[in-house]
Formats: C-alpha cells, sequence, structure tokens
C-alpha cells in the first residue's frame, strides 16, 4: 500500500453584502468572500492538499481562474473533479485535517454540517474530516477583516 500525505492553503478577500460559502455550505454573515468561484477558502485548500498528496499539480492548473468554465462555480463541484481525478490514479482518501482562520463568523455551530457536505462530496465518513477554527487575535488582514484563509492536510492511499 503506498501512503502519501499533502497540505493545501488558500486566502480570499471578504467584502460587504455578497454570500460567505465556507465548507460547502452557506453561512450567514455581513460579508462574503470574493473570487472567481464562490471562493470557498476551505474547500479549496482541501483540493489543494488532495491534489498535492497525489503529486496531481494544484487547484490552478486543473480548474484556473481565468476560465469562464469556473466563474461563479459552486467549489463542491471541484471538490468531487478532483475526487474523480484522484480515484483515476488508484487513490482514495484517508483523512482531511483543516483550520480556517477568520475573526468572524464563529463557526462552531456549522462545523457538523460542512463535515457531511464534504464527506458526501467524497464519499467518505464525516468522522474523517477534521474542521477547527482559530483567530489571528486581530491582527493582519484576517484580523481586520479583509480576508480568510483556511489550510488543509490530507492522508490519502494507493492499494
Amino acid at each position: 500500500m503506498i501512503t502519501r500525505i499533502g497540505i493545501g492553503y488558500d486566502v480570499h478577500r471578504m467584502d460587504d453584502n455578497i454570500p460567505f460559502y465556507l465548507g460547502g455550505i452557506e453561512i450567514k454573515h455581513t460579508k462574503g468572500t470574493v473570487g472567481h468561484s464562490d471562493a470557498d477558502v476551505l474547500i479549496h485548500a482541501i483540493c489543494d492538499a488532495l491534489l498535492g498528496a497525489a503529486n496531481l499539480g494544484d487547484i490552478g492548473r486543473h480548474f484556473p481562474d481565468h476560465s469562464d468554465e469556473y466563474k461563479g462555480i459552486d467549489s463542491k463541484i471541484l471538490l468531487k473533479r478532483t475526487s474523480v481525478l484522484l480515484k483515476q490514479q488508484g487513490f482514495s482518501v484517508g483523512n482531511i485535517d483543516s483550520v480556517v482562520i477568520l475573526e468572524k463568523p464563529r463557526i462552531n455551530k456549522h462545523i457538523h454540517l460542512m463535515q457531511e457536505t464534504l464527506a458526501g462530496v467524497l464519499g467518505i465518513n464525516p468522522e474523517n474530516i477534521s474542521i477547527k477554527a482559530t483567530t489571528s487575535e486581530g491582527m493582519g488582514f484576517v484580523g481586520k477583516e479583509e480576508g480568510i484563509a483556511a489550510q488543509a492536510i490530507a492522508l490519502i492511499f494507493k492499494d
């Protein structure tokens, strides 16, 4: 059995009065994330972690932000396509550990739904997806609520 690990990171600017998508769900907030797709930083970080673990490049290689095909796309579609790419190479997902860095909103009450949503897309058990949240204690672009960041690490297997 081959075991591989990958890491992913993403960041998006936040702006007023636009939808806020995180972990495949919409969370009501006064600000949302700005991007070519729906700007779901958590899914983007997970995609990069999975692609990196399989040595398949990064999210920009497979889903370029200059392509009209991905303009406004639901990031769950990108995650599903990433999952298909891994399966085509004979890989399966072991587990994902992630952290979201943001000041507001507090996301703890949404984590279970995000885990279920992401697990459904990937076809794995929700207990194999860990999502944590932290702040930057008011420092930097995250602390000033100008943006949000996410990191993810993924373990994949190939028989």
